[in-house]
């Protein structure tokens, strides 16, 4: 994982390979992508953030304490805690080598024939909690096939999540499995509107596309999916966390739409704003 410099990079590039096989699916696999030691950082950060059961962060405003196994005004499938990763030395080398690599996965060109970046949009820490053991925030159950587009309250396409995990896993863990090809469906509505059902149920013509295995993730892989790739996971059948961390980017031109968006604040935006300012630099 050495760059051209000579120093060690947090992560390698992308391959040819690899862009293609996004392009071709939605989502790619990058084996052996990030540096096991950057990985172990990233693990102490997320445990110092959230305690060794990935419950003990405090709760949000507006969150109940779990109960009878249900936490109100959280998500169902993970504990996600802000990294604040642009402010951290661990993590912003990190997230600004794999700009570099969006970019080319990304693979949009201006009418100069330059390269359209990405700007960083968010991150977080992701653990699913185990699906055996209450939780006081939630998080411990399976993930609904959905598409993420919608939730991201942006202009245009091109968006992708980088989701990294900090140790090994495999399905047992609730990895993730991704419907091949669902990205040249368009956009397929927000989750919650599907009235409990998921994306496989209200679309059945996902059904008739290759849905890839769930995961097995060796450490220093990951995968990237767009956030027009419709994906799943299982629950967590193991007795500890699944350590996860996701960056979440989007294209260099990108603006707010105007709807509402729980990931930025809108106060002084105007609708079709461009997302250019210190809160979404430009990464790579």
């Amino acid at each position: 994982m050495d760059d051209t410099t000579g120093l060690k990079a947090p992560c390698r590039l992308v391959t040819p390979e690899e862009v293609a096989h996004l392009n071709e699916h939605g989502w790619v696999k990058l084996k052996r992508f990030v540096d096991p030691d950057v990985l172990a950082r990233m693990l102490e950060l997320a445990r110092e953030k959230m305690g060794e059961d990935a419950d003990s962060n405090p709760l949000k405003a507006g969150m109940a304490p779990a109960t009878d196994g249900e936490a109100q005004g959280v998500l169902a499938y993970f504990n996600a805690e802000r990294s604040g990763g642009l402010g951290n030395p661990v993590l912003r080398p990190l997230i600004e080598e794999i700009g570099k690599s969006a970019t080319l996965l990304l693979g949009r060109r201006t009418n100069t024939g330059s390269a359209v970046g990405v700007r960083y949009y968010n991150d977080f820490f992701v653990p699913k909690l185990p699906s055996t053991k209450s939780s006081r925030h939630g998080g411990n159950g399976a993930t609904a096939f959905h598409q993420d587009y919608i939730t991201f309250a942006v202009d245009r396409t091109g968006g992708m999540t980088f989701w990294i995990p900090l140790e090994p896993y495999g399905p047992e863990a609730g990895t993730m499995s991704f419907v091949s090809g669902s990205h040249r469906l368009g956009v397929l509505g927000d989750y919650t509107t599907y009235g409990g059902a998921d994306a496989l149920e209200v679309f059945p013509e996902l059904r008739e596309l290759d849905m890839s295995e769930q995961m097995n993730y060796e450490l220093g892989d990951i995968t990237v999916h767009t956030h027009l790739t419709i994906h799943g996971a299982g629950a967590n059948a193991m007795d500890r966390p699944r350590w996860g961390y996701l960056l979440i980017v989007q294209p260099e031109d990108v603006c707010w739409n105007g709807s509402p968006c729980p990931n930025f604040d809108t106060t002084d935006m105007a609708q079709w704003t461009a997302l250019n300012d210190e809160r979404f630099p430009l990464i790579g």
